[in-house]
């Protein structure tokens, strides 16, 4: 099978994202009082206020690779980044006007998923297991479903996005596992669509890692986050010869990274929204990176923690290329990579090889809390 990369369409994208950020830097004087992130706030690591609009050079920089991109893509491009809009807007709003509520915006993300079903008339009907592939046979249960699915992977994307490189950088590792994935399964089409976002992510990573001049900020961490999801759920639909659990487990280190905090924040009776420095990029900030790195700067110690943690994030994205046609070897997997992320989160947090206790005592929190 002969694949071409879309050269025109991928360049466009990353050039226009590179430029539209440096761009955003070099203008901040005249939109820094909407647009400058304050180094204030629990999960805040940075020194000084940083533009949060990456998300804006992001997006113009998808549509101008959907501009160049050849027909074939772009029918297929177009809806979907049509469909990201009330993700983002939700996201971008919240960067300008700094006021809102997670619950909102994640109902905008599920309302990105339900407008995508509706360009495309696509949505998930299966995923391994009988009784629940049966309900997913009923259109408006299978709705819902791919919506919340999404919605997740994009708050998953925004819990990540808390040190330089870090959540874009994991974005272009499962939009490369994605891509392969459907390049393996005969999809041509979905994996050049990977290639072409892959392209404008990277623009925005070039300014942001490792001086962190610019940040995605809620708008960019949520279209980044629907458009993965979004394509996991298209690689699954569109590739009947793959387990629909390749796909997810390509996306496998955001996804734990939610549903670990779900789990710890319901523990301690916490709302699902309430940040902390608990998650596990905190962590090996914390105790690895400013304790390994004591005599580095803050930026460099900043910067450190996105190749430590993309080496846990490409476990999951080859275990799914690798087990992509066995649900059994993949929900195997998927255990796998849940067990070895609760045993580094144990190590971090307890200083032992022990499964964690969800609910901190209030030592190990104030710990954490002054490292």
């Amino acid at each position: 099978m002969f694949f071409a990369i879309p050269h025109l369409a991928l360049a466009a994208a990353g050039f226009a994202s590179l430029a539209i950020c440096l761009g955003i830097v070099w203008t901040t004087h005249l939109h820094g009082s909407h647009t400058l992130d304050s180094e204030a706030g629990v999960q805040k690591v940075h020194q000084e206020p940083t533009p949060r609009i990456g998300g804006v050079a992001i997006l113009i920089g998808c549509w101008i690779g959907w501009f160049f991109a050849p027909p074939e893509i772009a029918v297929m491009l177009g809806p979907i980044l049509i469909a990201a809009l009330p993700a983002f807007i939700a996201g971008v709003t919240e960067d300008v006007v700094k006021r809102g509520r997670v619950t909102e915006r994640l109902l905008a993300t599920c309302a990105s998923g339900v407008l995508a079903w509706w360009l495309t008339g696509d949505s998930l009907t299966r995923v391994g297991i009988g009784g629940v592939d049966w309900l997913l046979a009923i259109t408006p249960v299978s709705v819902l479903f791919t919506a919340f699915a999404v919605g997740g992977v994009a708050n998953a994307i925004n819990i990540i996005d808390g040190f330089n490189g870090l959540a874009s950088s994991t974005v272009l590792v499962c939009l490369a596992g994605l891509g392969l994935l459907a390049f393996l399964g005969g999809d041509a089409e979905m994996a050049k669509i990977c290639f072409i976002l892959g392209g404008a992510t990277f623009g925005f990573l070039l300014v942001n890692y490792p001086s962190g001049k610019i940040f995605l900020g809620d708008g960019g961490a949520y279209l980044l986050g629907f458009l993965l999801g979004w394509i996991a759920v298209m690689v699954a639909i569109r590739n009947p010869g793959m387990s629909p659990w390749a796909p997810l487990l390509a996306c496998g280190y955001p996804i734990l990274e939610v549903l670990f905090s779900m789990a710890r924040r319901s523990a301690r009776t916490l709302k699902m929204g309430h940040p902390d420095r608990l998650h596990l990029h905190s962590l090996v900030w914390s105790r690895i990176a400013r304790k390994w790195m004591a005599d580095s700067s803050s930026l460099k110690q900043n910067s450190s923690v996105m190749p430590m943690m993309l080496a846990y994030a490409l476990i999951p994205v080859a275990l799914s290329i690798v087990y992509r046609k066995s649900t059994l070897g993949l929900m195997f997997a998927f255990v796998f990579c849940a067990v070895v992320y609760a045993f580094l989160y144990a190590r971090l947090i307890h200083f032992s090889w022990v499964l964690p206790k969800l609910r901190l005592t209030k030592r190990a929190q104030k710990d954490v809390s002054n490292h």
